[in-house]
This record gives C-alpha cells, sequence and structure tokens, in this order.
C-alpha cells in the first residue's frame, strides 16, 4: 500500500499564486505518472495537469500558461505552481498517483484533496 499526502491549499485573492504538493510514499517500485484533478462545486472532476515518468507533462486547456506542474523523483513528490489564479480556479484539489507496487502489479492512488478558493 502506498499514501498520498497533499498540501498547499488555501484562499488566494485573483491574479495571485498557489503551490500545491503531493508526497507519495509506502510500497512503491516505481511511479508511472502523478497529477492533479480538481472538482468544483457541482461540476464533474477534471484532469488539471499530468507528469510521466520521463517528464513529459500536459495541461487541461484553461490552466496552460498559467499552472505549472513539476516533480521531485528523490521525494516522490509532484508540485503544481498556479499563477495568475482566476475565481473560476475555486475546487478541490486531488492529486493521483499511478505507481507500480510490485513488478506485476500497477495501482492508482488518491489523495483527500485540498480546496483553493480564489476570491474575485
Amino acid at each position: 500500500q502506498a499514501q498520498l499526502v497533499e498540501s498547499g491549499g488555501g484562499l488566494v485573492q485573483a491574479g495571485g499564486s498557489l503551490r500545491l504538493s503531493c508526497a507519495a510514499s509506502g510500497r512503491i517500485l516505481s511511479i508511472n505518472a502523478m497529477g492533479w484533478y480538481r472538482q468544483a462545486p457541482g461540476k464533474q472532476r477534471e484532469l488539471v495537469a499530468s507528469i510521466f515518468r520521463g517528464g513529459t507533462t500536459n495541461y487541461t486547456d484553461s490552466v496552460k500558461g498559467r499552472f505549472t506542474i513539476s516533480s521531485d523523483n528523490a521525494k516522490s513528490t509532484v508540485y503544481l505552481q498556479m499563477n495568475s489564479l482566476k475565481p473560476e480556479d475555486t475546487a478541490v484539489y486531488y492529486c493521483y498517483a499511478h505507481l507500480r507496487e510490485t513488478i506485476l502489479v500497477f495501482r492508482n492512488y488518491w489523495g483527500q484533496g485540498t480546496q483553493v478558493t480564489v476570491s474575485a
């Protein structure tokens, strides 16, 4: 079993910045991908950004140019730097990880969620 622990959410004014962190620990042989989803009230959960083994990244269109995902492989940690925040970025942000636990076992994990609130 592995665990994901998130940190870094909070309240910020429009135009401000926040940095989210998510650390994976436990039974991990390797990390295939990590990233962030978000869910706003009354909306479906959407994929915000991902980073894959090897460093490839992708972003949903609404955050391109404003958000940057990065990772520290030595710490099994993924970061989401969020700049130029808008009220529509308000949501609970969930970290996810696609982990290889053994040679044959792959599993998806989710963080507990962290609230990001952007005031107008």
